[in-house]
């Protein structure tokens, strides 16, 4: 097997360069994670039109299904569901939330934020009092909740922040403030990175809805079957769970990402 690879640096146009120059390589599967969920329905077209499978791993694209063999990943939704049953939980089904948003426009991003506000549905007494960007990085995030903090740092219960990295940035802000970050607000996020797993031993975060990221093995294989002219499911679903700080000292040293 030949793997070529192109980094885009977050970059859709570079992206669409990425695609058309292995479609000019003749190459036989392509396997993207889309930045942003539009725009792609031209190169994916062109794709088509010389028999390369698309395979899209872990953010999903707006396009036709016949545009792409599979998607490999998360549902989306259901992390964002998950992270409101478990904030409903710490919070007693009452309070203020602040909301770290996603990369505005990443689809992983819009479902979390769809699946948590489905989800407070069922909890009339729970709300998001702010919710911004935080771009899914850690120094945005903290700047995000430094703001949030500064002009509602007393109405605050809760922060749900779309990935752990914006979480653990928020954590940063809120010890900054003089307030405990998974006592005075409570922290619930999405990825079940490391970094999470440290935050939630030490008692500064609250809950990690597991985005698992390790879908190499799940490409590889449909990518083989792909190359050898065999169907595969059109969403092949990643197998993930939900931790609390309750069990973080214990899970983290089996953690590898």
């Amino acid at each position: 097997v030949d793997l070529k690879f192109s980094d885009a640096q977050q970059k859709q146009e570079n992206q669409i360069k990425a695609i058309r120059s292995f479609i000019a390589q003749k190459v036989d599967v392509i396997a993207l994670a889309p930045v942003v969920e539009s725009g792609w329905e031209t190169v994916f077209k062109e794709a088509k039109d010389a028999k390369i499978p698309i395979i899209l791993v872990d953010r999903g694209a707006k396009v036709d299904e016949s545009l792409y063999a599979t998607f490999i990943g998360s549902d989306f939704i259901q992390e964002g569901k998950n992270a409101a049953a478990e904030m409903a939980k710490l919070l007693n089904n009452k309070g203020n939330i602040v909301e770290l948003q996603g990369t505005v426009g990443a689809s992983a991003a819009n479902d979390r934020k769809k699946g948590f506000e489905e989800g407070l549905q069922a909890f009339p007494d729970m709300k998001i009092i702010k919710s911004q960007s935080g771009d899914f990085t850690r120094a945005k995030g903290k700047e995000v909740m430094e703001a949030f903090l500064k002009s509602d740092g007393k109405n605050i219960q809760a922060v749900y922040a779309h990935n752990d990295d914006m979480a653990i940035g928020a954590i940063q802000a809120i010890e900054e403030y003089g307030l405990k970050p998974g006592v005075d607000i409570k922290v619930v996020s999405i990825d079940g990175v490391k970094g999470a797993f440290e935050a939630m031993a030490a008692g500064k975060a609250n809950v990690t809805v597991e985005c698992n990221p390790l879908l190499g093995p799940q490409l590889f294989d449909a990518a083989k079957k792909l190359a050898a002219g065999e169907k595969v499911e059109r969403w092949i679903k990643t197998e993930e769970g939900i931790f609390r700080a309750d069990t973080a000292k214990e899970v983290l040293p089996t953690r590898k990402y």
